[in-house]
């Protein structure tokens, strides 16, 4: 699936794809799903996913700007300073249905 077109309008980004689709996803949704390992955990040697517990605080969930990385994902720097989140656009459309 590809990225048509991106907005963002208030609180939340809208996104259109190229099947016609839309999706709208507020901020705080996208910031808790951020997958980086620091948010979302990676895998020990043993393949167990141990989870990080993150604290969000305002600033957390205020975009700041945001990027296409590549022709597959995006990224977004939040008030925090965080922005190792690659959202690729697989994870955004399900996210938004």
């Amino acid at each position: 699936m590809k990225l048509a077109n991106f907005a963002v309008m208030g609180n939340e980004v809208a996104l259109a794809w190229s099947d016609g689709r839309e999706s709208y996803l507020n901020f705080e949704q996208l910031r808790r799903a951020c997958p980086c390992a620091a948010c979302a955990g990676e895998p020990d040697v043993t393949g167990k996913v141990v989870v990080p517990s993150v604290a969000h605080g305002p600033k957390s969930f205020q975009l700041v700007r945001h990027e296409v990385v590549g022709g597959y994902a995006m990224r977004f720097f939040w008030g925090d300073g965080h922005s190792t989140g690659i959202y690729s656009f697989d994870l955004l459309l399900r996210l938004g249905a």
